[in-house]
């Protein structure tokens, strides 16, 4: 699913990344630890497409990121990759029903299809009652569940995590723990997930852990 050969990358005078190679199959879920300031959230950035490496190459299901141009990639990282990060970054004005719409009508679909799957989606995640809540109305939990419901509203390939329970408490943390689980067994999704949270990674396939911007 993941194929990453040889990654770079500098800010300014400050090398962050030093070489990184690594694969990663279709169905995994695969957890990326590592020191802070060892590269784990520039590597995941590199990964999902929202930063560019300096050199070396990334191609994500069977895609050469480097060959695509710039609407060519929004569309890519619109209908391939999910994100969830530590914060929910959920737009205050809209409902959850609303917020997990977002990319599916940008990608295009209908408000009834996009709808239609949003609510299957909190019925599948336990939020069915809080669809039409606004952000401020809901519990940090309800909040990041709703994210990882925007994140699968498009059902693609890969799920990019970064430190998705950081600003949890430890039941909601290990309730989306599970929940990312369910999900890979549920739709086969492959799951990328940086973490500090040794229980988190310790469950996953297969743990990378990064030491001063190499794979260890």
């Amino acid at each position: 699913m993941i194929l990453a050969t040889d990654i770079e990358k500098c800010y300014g005078e400050l090398q962050v990344l030093k070489g990184i190679s690594l694969e990663i199959k279709s169905g995994e879920l695969v957890a990326i630890v590592g020191s802070s300031g060892a590269g784990k959230s520039t590597l995941l950035h590199i990964l999902g497409t929202l930063d560019n490496a300096d050199k070396g190459t990334v191609n994500i299901a069977d895609t050469s990121i480097a060959s695509l141009k710039s609407r060519q990639l929004s569309s890519f990282r619109n209908q391939k990759i999910g994100f969830v990060f530590q914060f929910h970054y959920l737009l205050p004005e809209f409902t959850a029903l609303e917020n997990i719409c977002i990319p599916a009508l940008i990608k295009g679909d209908s408000r009834k299809e996009a709808e239609t799957h949003a609510l299957e989606l909190l019925d599948l995640l336990n939020l069915s009652e809080r669809a039409h809540h606004k952000p401020a109305a809901l519990s940090g939990g309800e909040q990041q569940r709703v994210a990882v419901a925007r994140a699968l509203i498009n059902n693609p390939a890969v799920v990019f995590a970064d430190e998705p329970s950081g600003n949890l408490d430890s039941k909601n943390a290990e309730e989306l723990h599970q929940l990312f689980f369910e999900l890979r067994k549920k739709f086969n999704q492959t799951f990328v997930i940086v973490t500090h949270n040794m229980v988190l990674a310790q469950q996953a396939d297969r743990i990378i852990t990064l030491n001063d911007g190499r794979v260890v």
